[in-house]
């Protein structure tokens, strides 16, 4: 089995002359999961997106380890699978035609019985032909849990993972967060009291 590490060092963001935090550093391995808090403001999402690959530090870094050798940069996205927010779908398009999309981008193939079972792992079986401009914000979530795990990623990384979600649709993230957590990496950002139990460890931002 894969062993992935993530190990952060003394990661630094600065937007303009403003501060949003410093130094921070954490390292977590396959097996293991992270939990980021902090109030409204304090950079939580702006952290995700470092980790991500989305966003470039101010200073520090973030390197990615497969257990023989340093993971490029621009390799990373193939071990993430990422559920936040600010992530974009084509609503003029059908849930399956995004998806589709998305898995060609990252295999060049579709694997349809794949995109059938997380369908229906979400809920959302049947209702794949329809455009998403006639979906609620809680199916937009499912949707992009499916986009998200399509590839069977090793590290998860969960910003608001159940915003805009029933119980039901709570119930169904704690479910993918505990599989992802029993020998992969789960990196949760939230401000839930109920989801800090996810962390095995904790990065705590302020303002």
């Amino acid at each position: 089995m894969q062993v992935m590490e993530i190990q952060a060092k003394d990661i630094s963001k600065q937007f303009n002359r403003r501060r949003i935090f410093s130094e921070i550093s954490f390292r977590v391995k396959s097996g293991e999961s992270l939990v980021i808090t902090g109030p409204n403001g304090s950079g939580k999402s702006t952290l995700v997106k470092i980790i991500a690959g989305l966003l470039a530090p101010t200073s520090g870094r973030v390197e990615f380890h497969d257990g023989v050798e340093n993971v490029e940069r621009d390799f990373t996205y193939q071990h993430i699978g990422l559920v936040s927010p600010y992530l974009q779908m084509y609503k003029d398009l059908t849930a399956w035609e995004n998806l589709s999309f998305f898995a060609r981008a990252r295999n060049r193939t579709v694997d349809e019985a794949r995109l059938k079972k997380l369908l229906r792992q979400v809920g959302l079986l049947g209702r794949e032909h329809d455009e998403l401009k006639t979906y609620s914000s809680g199916m937009l979530q499912r949707i992009k849990y499916v986009a998200a795990l399509y590839h069977q990623p090793e590290i998860l990384i969960l910003d608001e993972p159940t915003a805009n979600l029933d119980e039901q649709g709570c119930r169904m993230v704690y479910e993918i967060v505990e599989q992802q957590k029993q020998n992969k990496i789960l990196i949760l950002a939230t401000n839930e009291p109920d989801e800090v139990r996810f962390g095995m460890k904790h990065v705590a931002l302020a303002l």
